[in-house]
């Protein structure tokens, strides 16, 4: 028996769990799980989930509200991000449309010498890079 733990969710707090979730959709075409609502909502990833039913199913974004969200700030600042996303493109400008089409916007500060990643924020300000 394997014992050791396998990543299931991610889990993203935000002030509207479907509002955010239906962003990250969109982004990714993956659908909403049945059941999403503004409180939590989870995406289902291809091939589906971990489940009892599928354990060597895929890690995937879950959303839940917090009352007193408070957008990250980044770089720094007094709220600084915790973590970030980081989405494989194979060429970011080409799916840079897409990504501002979904609603995120391309952050002022881009840290990359060589032009190897792109930081956008997602609609409530969570920072995710799209990576070459």
């Amino acid at each position: 028996m394997d014992i050791k733990p396998k990543l299931d969710l991610v889990i993203l707090d935000c002030p509207d769990a479907l509002e955010l979730a239906q962003f990250y959709a969109q982004l990714l075409g993956w659908p909403l799980e049945e059941g999403a609502d503004q409180s939590f909502a989870t995406l289902v990833p291809p091939g589906g989930g971990v489940t009892p039913d599928n354990p060597d199913g895929r890690a995937t974004l879950a959303f839940q509200r917090i009352d007193d969200w408070v957008t990250p700030t980044w770089p720094g600042g007094e709220h600084p991000q915790q973590f970030h996303l980081d989405f494989s493109v194979g060429d970011i400008d080409a799916a840079e449309p897409q990504v501002l089409a979904c609603g995120a916007r391309r952050h002022q500060h881009q840290p990359s010498a060589d032009g190897g990643f792109r930081v956008y924020l997602d609609p409530v300000g969570h920072p995710f890079c799209l990576i070459r």
